[in-house]
């Protein structure tokens, strides 16, 4: 049996057992969705269509990861206004598996996994674990630190570039970044830094290198 379904403003044709990747949906690897959105159904010439979509069919699905797609890069560009803008942007996807196919409002015969219970010593230690301090991990502490150290003052107007807006300058701020001079002197490290740790690309940032070049004159 197949069906035909719609999620995300797309279309699939979906079977038991397909894997597929999917526009976000809310869980967690292990549970079980129902994608009610059935535009057809059926097996092999029996097919039945929805208008638009067939009452009390549903598919099944368990959710295998939460991540996200490639890099898209989009590019704008004005003729003759010296005026350019490079934005990065990485669609969130979920991959879930095709558990089964529901017809007349039946409901999953699968459950979401359970979740590993904790041991009868875990619970035990589990006061002592409460009380004392947790540590961060490297990772977590690198991650919580700037990317470089902020200088003294309220900084420039970073929106005077262009193609950072005040959201782009607010996330800048809170790395370090908040002055003209500051990103004229990015080297092509830094510029490689900035862009695994932020939402922006390394030719987007490489031109407000040179718009700020420009302004710090």
């Amino acid at each position: 049996m197949f069906a035909v379904i719609k999620t995300g403003g797309k279309q699939y044709r979906v079977a038991a057992d397909d894997v597929l990747k999917i526009e976000k949906l809310d869980g967690e690897p292990g549970d079980i969705i129902q994608i009610g959105n059935v535009l057809a159904v059926g097996e092999g010439e029996d097919v039945t269509f929805g208008a638009p979509f067939v009452d009390g069919a549903t598919v099944a699905a368990e959710v295998v990861e939460q991540g996200r797609g490639p890099k898209v890069i989009a590019f704008k560009k004005r003729r003759r206004q010296n005026s350019r803008r490079k934005r990065g942007h990485r669609q969130l996807l979920t991959t879930v598996r095709i558990s089964e196919i529901l017809t007349g409002g039946a409901k999953p015969s699968k459950k979401a996994a359970a979740k590993p219970a904790a041991k009868a010593e875990d619970k035990a230690d589990a006061p002592k674990k409460a009380a004392a301090p947790k540590k961060a991990s490297p990772k977590a502490e690198a991650a919580a630190q700037p990317l470089f150290s902020a200088p003294a003052g309220e900084g420039d107007d970073l929106t005077k570039i262009k193609g950072i807006g005040p959201v782009a300058a607010g996330q800048l701020k809170e790395q370090g970044i908040a002055t003209f001079a500051q990103i004229a002197a990015l080297s092509d490290d830094d510029v490689a830094r900035i862009d695994e740790a932020m939402p922006f690309s390394a030719e987007q940032i490489s031109d407000w290198r040179e718009q700020a070049k420009e302004l710090t004159k």
